[in-house]
């Protein structure tokens, strides 16, 4: 038995990141009521919620987010229509509200979307402008209202970074970009006992992506590779325990550890390859979520980066694919593991399953080309990538890589 099941994890602890204080642990949601108490100590009383549908409230975060609020005398509007893939005028509705209810600090409640959601309206409100204009010039705004997260995933790392995504939907570009930090955030793996199998598999695969490429990205250093190795680590182990048990807390907590790893990790370094493929997949149909997109182009982009970052994969993948010897040559196995891997854990979609085709591919690249920033991630894969490289990964990635 190790350390980790036998860790306190309805001890919650707090970490101070990048201006962030985070609440992680089982009962961190509990602490909504020092955030609020430490907000009207400065004056803060009037916040604007940017959530999804009905996740808040599945999860249980919004019973306690509700009765701290009034608790506490806060006045408050909710933007509950972020979907995922968000978009830019998503982002324009809900400044709107903020401006004519004149909030002080924005909460987002969800995962990726609602959060980067709330970064973006927490920046637009504080420097005025407009969405569109924000993601197409990708100059990070210089100030913004104090975000609150309260993550309901365990994928992104947003809550515990500066990057937001938003998607200009008449252009299909999906942009990423440096935003703000969360003031204060909330890792609570109770709140995450009702995701779904889907979601649970798209958001932990979200995180292994980030991981592989902090890791391998070449600007990495010592601390990405070490926080990206756990990350991946624990994903392989608690993964599979929670698309058994969705109620087990210790396989959430850890994949909510994870992510959070992950997610400084990126923050350290950045990403590459992966997700600069990825945003032109579900900018061109936002019906393909995220990590799943990421997850069908991971085994061609491992077989691509393999040979230049054979020990660094090797550590990575080491609970999936025990036999490597960080040769060169294993590029292909080990693609061939962890697609193998990826389809005995329920993603068995390929590209080809979303309607994607050959000749789907020059529009793919064309987005790759002109979507602001995709080009930086090109520039930091370990190994020279043209788009005749990009054109054989999407290719590939149509069907299982076994099958070609």
């Amino acid at each position: 038995m190790s350390w980790k099941s036998k860790l306190n994890i309805n001890r919650v602890f707090t970490i101070t990141y990048g201006g962030t204080k985070l609440f992680f642990g089982v009962g961190g949601i509990r602490y909504i009521s020092n955030i609020f108490s430490e907000l009207k100590n400065k004056d803060i009383d009037r916040v604007l919620l940017i959530t999804g549908r009905s996740s808040y409230k599945i999860s249980g975060a919004w019973d306690y987010v509700k009765n701290s609020l009034e608790e506490h005398g806060f006045d408050y509007q909710i933007y509950d229509r972020v979907l995922s893939n968000p978009t830019v005028d998503m982002v324009d509705e809900a400044v709107n509200i903020g401006r004519e209810f004149n909030v002080k600090a924005i909460i987002g409640i969800g995962g990726g979307s609602p959060i980067d959601t709330a970064k973006a309206v927490g920046c637009l409100l504080a420097v005025d402008g407009n969405a569109r204009e924000l993601f197409m010039k990708r100059e990070q705004p210089g100030n913004s209202l104090p975000v609150i997260a309260i993550n309901l995933t365990h994928g992104t790392g947003t809550e515990i970074n500066r990057y937001g995504v938003e998607t200009i939907p008449e252009k299909k570009y999906k942009i990423g970009m440096s935003l703000t930090y969360p003031q204060y955030s909330i890792d609570d793996p109770q709140l995450l006992v009702k995701l779904d199998k889907w979601q649970t598999i798209a958001t932990a695969i979200d995180s292994l992506n980030h991981a592989t490429e902090a890791a391998t990205k070449t600007t990495n250093t010592p601390f990405s590779i070490h926080l990206s190795r756990e990350a991946a680590h624990l994903v392989f182990k608690y993964l599979p325990i929670a698309l058994i048990e969705p109620e087990n807390l210790l396989a959430r907590y850890y994949l909510l550890y994870a992510s959070m790893l992950s997610g400084i990790a990126i923050d350290h370094v950045g990403t590459h390859l992966t997700h600069s493929m990825e945003h032109p997949l579900s900018g061109f149909n936002p019906e393909v979520p995220h990590g799943v997109g990421l997850g069908i182009l991971l085994p061609s982009i491992l077989k691509l980066i393999y040979p230049a970052v054979p020990e660094i994969l090797t550590e990575l993948y080491e609970p999936i694919a025990p036999n490597l010897k960080a040769n060169p040559g294993e590029a292909y196995e080990l693609a061939v593991k962890v697609e193998e891997w990826m389809f005995n854990i329920g993603l068995r979609k390929k590209l080809s399953d979303y309607g994607f085709t050959e000749n789907d591919i020059p529009e793919l690249l064309r987005l790759f080309r002109e979507t602001p920033g995709l080009r930086s991630g090109l520039e930091a894969t370990p190994v020279a990538v043209d788009e005749d490289v990009i054109s054989m990964i999407y290719r590939e990635s149509l069907y299982p890589i076994t099958k070609r």
